[in-house]
């Protein structure tokens, strides 16, 4: 009896762990196409359309966390998030030994950009460039750290884009997909313009890797979106 008993615990825990919602993060950073934010919660969006879809292939509900980027990085060092995508290798200070990264689902480009398009492509010396708090830009992090160039951080993509259409800063660094986003509804005079692709890296998707995650599915199910042609269609979504 205590054997059975014993073996309906285990079985229910298992149940239980199998069937908890997969923790997904999203920085609180990121701005549209990438993903919309309302109230602090996720509803729409690149990442948003992936995660959601990549759950329910797996028969999972998801549960997307928009956090501040060191609490990601924190959660992720802890293995408190399940799956985290839109990541690239070099954007990466922690550790991700307990993670196995998945395909590739798009290609993330880094633009140097301005409102004036007859600015020099290269910003001189001493110039402050709009960022992102947090975010790193292997290609400018030697000219940062010795001040040849300045950083005037924000809290979000969203509003990189903002102060630089009000004249705030001169330059500033935008993901391509943000940029086009922020321009669709500009009049032409008034729209941000590309000076210089800084980097153009490819991301995918890290997965835990324990036995509470049910990983290989889940980087199978991301194999099949992408010879399905389903990242290219959610891609589609928002041009």
């Amino acid at each position: 009896m205590r054997r059975l008993v014993f073996a309906l615990l285990v079985s229910c825990t298992a149940l239980a762990a199998e069937e908890r919602p997969l923790r997904f993060s999203i920085t609180e950073s990121a701005a549209m196409p990438m993903v919309r934010i309302e109230n602090g919660q996720a509803t729409g969006g690149i990442l948003y359309d992936l995660q959601m879809r990549l759950a329910e292939k797996v028969g999972r509900s998801a549960q997307i966390m928009v956090l501040p980027r060191l609490r990601v990085q924190q959660m992720l060092v802890r293995g408190e998030i399940d799956a985290r995508c839109d990541v690239n290798p070099a954007w990466l200070k922690e550790s991700t030994h307990q993670y196995i990264w998945s395909v590739p689902f798009m290609v993330h480009r880094d633009l140097v950009i301005g409102a004036d398009p007859d600015l020099p492509a290269q910003p001189p010396a001493g110039e402050t460039i709009g960022t992102v708090l947090g975010f790193i830009y292997p290609k400018l992090t030697a000219a940062f750290e010795n001040g040849e160039l300045l950083r005037d951080d924000a809290r979000t993509q969203e509003l990189v884009l903002v102060k630089l259409a009000a004249a705030r800063d001169r330059y500033g660094i935008s993901n391509e997909l943000s940029l086009d986003w922020f321009n669709r509804t500009r009049p032409e005079g008034q729209k941000l313009h590309t000076l210089q692709v800084l980097s153009s890296d490819i991301v995918a998707c890290i997965i835990r890797d324990e036995p509470d995650v049910p990983t290989h599915t889940l980087l199978r199910a991301l194999v099949r979106m992408s010879v399905d042609g389903e990242f290219d269609a959610i891609l589609a979504r928002y041009h």
